[in-house]
């Protein structure tokens, strides 16, 4: 009987400590995940324009065909080279399409240009060739890959550059003969653009334009034609450009952990 009464006693400490127990036992409360955040990638899709400055050289070879109506031997007539340098500042528009990191654009760009440079004439020492570029423009397809908000790219399409040709005296800098022409060629470049703003990026560029070789006819300053020359011309530009992205915004945002 003494055994059962304390055996009894002991279930009824037990049934009243347990929801003691199973209070401290509780599960905590459930807290909610926190909600994916949105990442941003730059977007270089759209319409831009802008302003370039910078600088180049323009390397011009000169081969006298006829002097006053007089063929010249092709085996000696050099002239010689020169390579005019100087500043460049002008503005482009286009229009770029961005497929994931990818982007694809075309583009106009004008430029004022002053490359100027000077050579002493190899056949007629008396005579020093001038030539001078004093624009031109760029016509281009691109092609870039973006890392976020920094897009590298090439480009490449046509070309045009306006020219000034002069042949002076070289004791008394008296002007000779001169020729003025636009010419067409081709052009390769390639970039790299930094976003600095949703619709701001700041980059810089080269470009090298093949403008090839062309027949001249100088004309003397009363306008009688004197010698022909051809004049073959490549011409490379570096540039700092500068560009507004139009547009409500050009940030993108996507699903990210």
């Amino acid at each position: 009987m003494k055994k059962l009464l304390l055996a009894l006693t002991g279930l009824s400490a037990v049934a009243v400590s347990a929801p003691a127990l199973a209070a401290d036992l509780a599960a905590k409360p459930y807290t909610k995940a926190p909600p994916m955040v949105a990442a941003t990638i730059y977007d270089w899709g759209g319409f831009y324009g802008g302003f370039n400055a910078g600088g180049g050289s323009s390397r011009n070879c000169w081969n006298l065909i006829t002097n006053a109506g007089v063929a010249i031997n092709p085996a000696a007539n050099r002239e010689g080279c020169n390579s005019a340098g100087g500043a460049a500042v002008g503005g482009q528009i286009g229009y770029r399409y961005q497929m994931s990191s990818w982007v694809f654009g075309v583009e106009a760009q004008g430029d004022w240009a002053g490359f100027s440079g000077t050579n002493r004439n190899l056949i007629l020492p008396t005579l020093t060739d001038r030539s001078r570029v004093d624009g031109f423009g760029l016509f281009t397809g691109q092609v870039g890959y973006s890392f976020n908000n920094v897009l590298g790219y090439i480009k490449g399409g046509a070309a045009v550059v306006g020219d000034k040709y002069n042949t002076m005296n070289f004791a008394t800098n008296v002007l000779v003969d001169s020729a003025n022409t636009t010419r067409w060629g081709g052009t390769v470049g390639a970039g790299i653009e930094y976003g600095f703003a949703p619709n701001w990026s700041v980059g810089v560029e080269y470009d090298h334009l093949f403008m090839g070789k062309k027949n001249l006819t100088f004309v003397t300053p009363a306008g009688a034609p004197a010698m022909v020359h051809n004049i073959s011309q490549d011409v490379d530009i570096g540039l700092v450009r500068v560009n507004y992205r139009f547009g409500p915004s050009f940030m993108m945002g996507f699903p990210g952990h």
